[in-house]
């Protein structure tokens, strides 16, 4: 579901205007990167490796991911919403960081090392591009 969420922004932006998510950004190992950490982060955060993940830690952790993560992706669909016209370092910073910030999140409280790893490649790659892409 938290994939699904947001995804939605995404697919409607791109939409609405096709040259949205248009790179300006050239370095080929951090587009790499950050395909290899989104891709991997999304299979992730529904697929769990047996031995490599662990499970919620402490008492009420399915609920804290449940609330942390929804308020999370909220919070991303507004700032869709509210920097929309917008081209900025914030917008692309905000809308990078918060993905990131959800996988990162995702991966500690479930202990599901492959997702930290992954989503830790994903946020350095992908808050790289979208900062560069705000100041090229």
């Amino acid at each position: 579901i938290i994939m699904f969420v947001i995804m939605i922004p995404n697919i409607i932006a791109s939409i609405k205007c096709k040259d949205i998510f248009e790179n300006k950004y050239g370095n080929k190992a951090i587009i790499a990167l950050e395909q290899v950490g989104r891709f991997s982060s999304f299979v992730l955060m529904v697929i769990n490796i047996p031995g490599l993940c662990f499970g919620y830690f402490f008492d009420l952790g399915e609920v804290i991911y449940i609330s942390v993560n929804a308020a999370l992706c909220i919070l991303y669909c507004l700032c869709w919403v509210i920097l929309r016209k917008k081209s900025s370092v914030m917008k692309s910073l905000s809308l990078s960081v918060l993905p990131s910030v959800i996988f990162i999140f995702s991966g500690i409280i479930t202990l599901n090392i492959p997702l930290m790893v992954m989503s830790v490649i994903f946020a350095f790659s992908h808050i790289t591009i979208s900062y560069k892409n705000a100041t090229l």
